[in-house]
């Protein structure tokens, strides 16, 4: 993989790499971006893998290339400027008195020692005294809501050079640090937002390397997402008020009521025609954000510096932007209202981010995209489509964004090592939730290993009722995701023997487990997305549209990536060993998709009987791995 990525960025040539877990793909692409004497941008889809990469693999690497190399190669990380405490926005909260004010803001948020004041109050605290600034340095964190109240946009920020506090600005010191680096370690949004703005935000770079591509396109959607809620506008009126009189506050208000009233009567999801009222109320809102942005810029120079005027520059802005584009959205653009009765609003995302990403990611610099998960179905059309690259092209060797692909294999034995067991006897799963049979089943199995399982459920209801199930019928240690933070409920997995540790999607990657704590990862059912979801709902008409079936073009490759994150929590070192156990019979039994994800999956040992599986989990059991 070395000399693959080596090649690729001494041929100016893009590369997908498959790369499984024990290969050591960041230092292979690592030694392969120090030697090749450029500047590198790594992103990441994990805060894990982030945070593994600057406290761990680089601050080897660069110790040990260091006598090859006659220098000491530098790296920084690098966030968006949200991610940072803003010592303006805390000091003129302080001079206006809000900071006094919160306790009494949190009894409306929240109670206890974790009030949304002593949250602020602890934010204030460790603002003094930390070096960074940086959010993910904040042990434990806060709500976003809360950090909301010390940190601040791209848009929302003065520039260093109109703020007393520029000198200081933890965003600005991240940035410089950044633009003296060899590495720059970024996440896959920044690295989207910097596409989406002309590559103005990072520094400049001829290598991108994509870690943890099979994301990337999902960090994209997220990115050029945008919303709209009453919520939104209620605040835009209170924040106007003192900095725009009474008028401008009511008809901000007026908007906030015609969109409240319009979302009510909007029964439906996605929106592929505005309704009369929702139309009515965008229209409230661009008049209202009109007028309020022509005051403020008239008054320009004299509230230069100014971090309240500021904010509500950026926020009328982004209303009036996302309200233009509800009303006339792009040829990719889906616009849903969001039924959250606690936040209504309307959303507008696009549905395929591919030709953003041809026109955006690739030019003038070298893609290096790699993942423990880029082949689907034994190939990486799939993923190389997703990520705006054309296999057929590739195929026939036209030179138009043309790339090499390379699978760099595992160390692992998966044959030997592990058992995908599939449940074919049990029926066709139906309604949501965890059916009696599945129930059975997975009881039987954690019983027959004695714990130590990670329970993967598709629904937030199926991960309950297995807890409850296991609580009653088990005197096993049941954690539950929600219950506790995820970070904590991993450690006790991790520490504790015979727990089992029952979750949603959030489980499904980035958790590593090695060794005896987990030896049976649960899957109820293949993940297909919902297909009424909004963006899945306008990706499968968008495939028949073009003679393709929406199923096979979206859900089955949708499914196939979770469900190969899911297995790929089983084997994380060469001496682990242990059983994947799908509850869901459509992947032995379905013809026309089965096959597909079953060659997405690794090369476990593949079994339907139930009997010889529970015989290898009570044999586990009872010799467990050291």
């Amino acid at each position: 993989m070395t000399e693959a990525v080596a090649d690729a960025i001494t041929n100016e040539r893009h590369l997908l790499v498959q790369a499984g877990t024990g290969t050591g793909k960041s230092l292979a692409y690592l030694c392969a971006a120090l030697a090749s004497g450029r500047t590198v941008v790594v992103s990441t889809a994990t805060l894990a893998l982030q945070h593994q990469l600057v406290t761990v693999d680089l601050p080897r690497l660069v110790e040990a290339v260091q006598p090859v190399m006659g220098r000491r190669p530098t790296f920084a990380l690098l966030k968006g400027r949200h991610h940072y405490v803003c010592r303006h926005k805390m000091s003129v909260d302080e001079e206006d008195g809000e900071a006094e004010a919160l306790p009494e803001m949190s009894k409306q948020r929240f109670t206890g020692g974790n009030s949304y004041a002593a949250q602020v109050a602890r934010l204030y605290d460790w603002a003094n005294d930390t070096d960074t600034g940086d959010r993910d340095d904040l042990d434990p964190g806060v709500s976003d809501w809360a950090w909301r109240q010390v940190s601040v946009n791209s848009r929302e920020c003065v520039g260093a050079s109109n703020c007393g506090q520029g000198a200081d600005c933890f965003a600005e010191t991240a940035k410089q640090r950044a633009h003296a680096a060899d590495i720059i370690v970024t996440n896959h949004a920044l690295l989207s937002i910097d596409m989406m703005k002309g590559r103005e935000i990072l520094p400049q770079h001829s290598v991108v390397i994509v870690d943890e591509a099979h994301e990337l396109a999902d960090r994209v959607t997220s990115a050029a997402a945008a919303d709209l809620s009453p919520a939104q506008l209620t605040w835009l009126a209170q924040r106007s008020r003192k900095k725009l009189g009474v008028d401008i506050s009511e008809k901000f208000q007026d908007a906030s009521r015609a969109l409240a009233d319009a979302l009510d009567a909007t029964g439906t999801e996605r929106l592929v025609e505005l309704p009369a009222p929702v139309s009515a109320a965008l229209g409230l809102i661009d008049s209202a954000c009109a007028e309020a942005t022509t005051i403020l810029a008239g008054s320009g120079e004299k509230d230069k510096g100014d971090l309240a005027a500021a904010q509500l520059r950026e926020a009328m802005t982004a209303a009036r932007e996302t309200a233009g584009r509800l009303q006339s959205p792009g040829p990719t653009d889906v616009v849903w209202k969001d039924s959250n009765p606690r936040n209504p609003q309307l959303s507008v995302a696009p549905f395929a981010v591919a030709g953003l990403l041809t026109e955006q990611l690739y030019p003038d610099r070298v893609v290096v995209a790699t993942s423990a998960t880029l082949t689907l179905g034994g190939t990486f059309d799939t993923v190389a489509r997703s990520l705006g690259l054309d296999p057929a092209r590739h195929a026939a060797d036209e030179d138009v964004l043309d790339y090499d692909t390379l699978d760099v294999g595992s160390p692992f034995n998966y044959p030997k090592q592990g058992i995908l067991y599939v449940a074919s006897h049990l029926p066709r799963p139906r309604a949501s939730g965890l059916a009696d049979d599945a129930a059975k089943e997975l009881r039987r199995l954690v019983e027959a290993i004695g714990g130590r399982t990670l329970g993967l459920f598709s629904s937030r209801k199926a991960a309950e009722s297995a807890a409850d199930l296991l609580r009653e019928h088990t005197d096993l240690p049941i954690l539950l995701q929600g219950e506790e933070t995820l970070a904590a409920l991993v450690k006790r997995f991790r520490s504790e023997p015979q727990t089992c540790l029952l979750g949603v999607m959030s489980l499904w990657q980035g958790v590593d487990v090695p060794g005896d704590a987990c030896q049976l990862v649960v899957i109820d059912r293949i993940p297909f997305p919902r297909p009424n979801e909004p963006l899945t709902a306008a990706r499968n008409d968008a495939a028949e549209a073009a003679g393709k079936s929406g199923f096979a073009e979206v859900s089955v490759p949708h499914a196939a990536v979770r469900l190969a994150q899911g297995a790929g929590r089983l084997i994380r070192r060469v001496d682990d060993k242990g059983v994947v156990a799908i509850l869901d019979s459509r992947l032995h039994t379905a013809r026309s998709y089965g096959p597909f994800l079953r060659r997405s999956l690794p090369e476990l040992w593949y079994t339907t009987d139930a009997d010889k599986v529970a015989g290898a989990l009570g044999r586990l059991g009872a010799n467990p791995v050291s």
